[in-house]
């Protein structure tokens, strides 16, 4: 099957635009490897070859995720994160270990990170949270992308209002991190919960605001409502 890797390929490299190839760096500060190719048509390739593959035991489908993962290219990443999560239904435990090389091994950006991550990992923890405690693991990596993975794959349960607990304690673990995406991811990680849990958001924001590196603080405040923002932001 690894002819419909040079068919997905083939079809990137139809729809690369040198333009767009340039423009996109500006959002990355490390540099990324992408053909330059709008979002939109990324998925429409990727939806489309999945097709072909859906019916492939998921050890197979994952194989050509992780050939994809390993070129390096933002839009292969961005599919391979796309046919991972269509698998959600059939996620099993032994998966995990999958997931963590490709976080690892493979993201080398915000955006392949935290599409991965936000979908794939964050539907896996729904269905498996005792692996909550790997996230808390993934806080004390030496890899940068791992430990910001621990906060962005609760995007989606924080939302919606779960593990409340858990981010709670991952933003402890990372309050201090020197990485300015890490202090995103777990700001980030914030906002979302304090939908749901605003009292609580706010209170952990202010009885840490001392600490908290003033990008974290900023994201994690950013919905609430504008005398919970002063207060919180006061020296």
């Amino acid at each position: 099957m690894s002819s419909i890797i040079e068919i997905v390929r083939h079809d990137l490299s139809e729809n690369r635009n040198e333009q767009l190839q340039k423009s996109t760096q500006h959002f990355f500060r490390e540099g990324v490897k992408c053909y330059g190719i709008k979002s939109t048509t990324v998925g429409s390739i990727g939806k489309e070859h999945f097709k072909t593959i859906k019916g492939l035991p998921k050890a197979e489908i994952f194989g050509l995720c992780d050939e994809l993962w390993k070129s390096g290219y933002i839009e292969e990443s961005i599919i391979a994160c796309d046919w991972s999560y269509n698998l959600n239904k059939t996620f099993e435990p032994s998966d995990f270990k999958i997931f963590e090389e490709w976080i690892d091994g493979s993201v080398n950006n915000w955006a392949s990170c935290d599409t991965f991550c936000n979908h794939t990992v964050g539907k896996f923890i729904e269905m498996y949270p005792r692996y909550l405690t790997e996230l808390k693991r993934w806080t004390q990596s030496q890899n940068r992308w791992m430990r910001r993975a621990s906060a962005v794959s609760l995007i989606i349960p924080g939302r919606q209002g779960k593990f409340l607990k858990d981010i709670l304690e991952i933003a402890g673990l990372l309050l201090l991190d020197q990485d300015d995406m890490v202090r995103k991811g777990y700001g980030w990680m914030l906002k979302v919960a304090s939908n749901k849990h605003q009292k609580d958001i706010f209170d952990y924001v202010f009885a840490n605001k001392a600490l908290m590196p003033r990008t974290a603080l900023r994201y994690a405040i950013e919905k609430m409502p504008a005398e919970l923002k002063s207060k919180a932001m006061e020296r």
